[in-house]
């Protein structure tokens, strides 16, 4: 009897030890396809594109916008309302692949504007998202008016008059995809995380989304009219009132769809110029506070987008500053992955190998000797070519 309960004990241990070299090869396994394909984004082709050789970067980022919103109200009173161009510069600086910085507004350094934005990009070879929050302050101006009367009223006087009952709440991302992103790098651009050695250039697609919230102050619209060209019929705060329309709030969705091109052109030793154009086509999906109804499906709620960007990188060398190359054990900095050629002579590189340790290239040692071929195997990484 205790001999058959150690023998089932064996056989139980046995099987245990059997289904978990099972679920643990399934496990290499799966987390193999999944490193595969982490790599696979990451995947270039080293004639065009290398690795980013220093850890720390600087850049100076330039963003300019310009928005425009017609809002209407029951009584088919329209007006166009935009703010002042907004022109950001700031620095950024970067470790690696993260970079962090600040763009200030220099249209507006002595306003009292409340105008606050937030972006994050983030860029691999494949891949590219951009997220955004933004409010766009108070100082509007009246660039056109419709006050759809029959008096037929100039209301030239209007044009480029200060308005503030507008606010404007923007949220949203843009998301992107290298087609050839083997050849054509983003990051190389944008990021500095890589380096583009050799021009091309790439398709590029995308889907985008944006929350966006308007708030309007027909009443504060109402006084600034009657100020500069007097009282309007139909446009008084006591009908405005009475119609429930004293304060039009409205929420809409953007969905688009976007395509464009981008080239990065190495025009000199050490420089990139990059330039991408993006166009999208939107839909406007409409929801009134004030009325609280939905819009339904038009084709005049389609609008179309454009996104220009440019870059200009100097990137002064392809080896850290820092390697002076004193030494023949230099050669084995991971710094200098795919970097390296050699000549086709094995007497000459086992003697690198053998005076990295510090031993004498005559050294007959067997130890020493295989030492060095194995120091040698692990060059391989850094090695981009050998010359025959």
């Amino acid at each position: 009897m205790r001999n058959r309960r150690i023998f089932g004990i064996v056989i139980f241990v046995g099987l245990s030890m059997h289904v978990n070299a099972d679920e643990q090869h399934q496990k290499n396994s799966f987390f193999n396809k999944l490193y595969s394909i982490v790599k696979e984004f990451t995947r270039v082709d080293s004639n065009y594109i290398e690795a980013q050789k220093y850890n720390y970067a600087a850049m100076l980022q330039n963003t300019n916008t310009y928005e425009m919103y017609r809002i209407s109200n029951s009584k088919h009173q329209t007006v166009d309302l935009a703010p002042d161009p907004s022109y950001k510069v700031g620095p950024y600086f970067g470790w690696r692949w993260i970079f962090l910085g600040y763009t200030l507004d220099v249209t507006h350094l002595s306003s009292k504007n409340k105008r606050k934005g937030i972006d994050l990009s983030l860029y691999s070879n494949q891949l590219g998202i951009d997220l955004f929050y933004r409010t766009t302050g108070t100082d509007y101006h009246i660039r056109r008016i419709n006050l759809n009367d029959d008096q037929k009223i100039d209301v030239s006087p209007l044009k480029g008059v200060n308005f503030s009952g507008l606010h404007a709440e923007i949220r949203g991302f843009n998301l992107y995809y290298i087609t050839n992103h083997k050849k054509f790098s983003y990051p190389a651009a944008f990021s500095q995380s890589t380096c583009q050695i050799k021009s091309a250039g790439s398709p590029i697609l995308g889907i985008g989304y944006t929350h966006q919230k308007l708030s309007m102050d027909w009443n504060a619209f109402c006084d600034v009219v009657t100020d500069h060209i007097g009282p309007v019929a139909g446009l008084n705060k006591a009908e405005l009132d009475s119609a429930g329309l004293s304060v039009s709030r409205v929420k809409y969705d953007n969905y688009s769809v976007m395509g464009g091109y981008g080239y990065n052109w190495v025009f000199a030793r050490h420089w990139l110029f990059d330039a991408s154009l993006s166009a999208s086509l939107a839909y406007l999906h409409t929801i009134s506070e004030a009325e609280k109804q939905q819009n339904f499906f038009r084709l005049n709620k389609f609008t179309i987008d454009g996104i220009v960007r440019l870059g200009i990188v100097y990137n002064k060398t392809k080896v850290p500053s820092d390697l002076k190359f004193e030494k023949w054990d230099d050669l084995w900095d991971a710094r200098l992955e795919n970097n390296i050629l050699l000549i086709d002579g094995a007497r000459e590189m086992m003697g690198i190998a053998l005076q990295s340790e510090g031993n004498s290239v005559n050294d007959t040692n067997e130890v020493n000797l295989n030492l060095a071929e194995k120091k040698l195997e692990l060059l391989h990484k850094n090695v981009k070519a050998i010359n025959a």
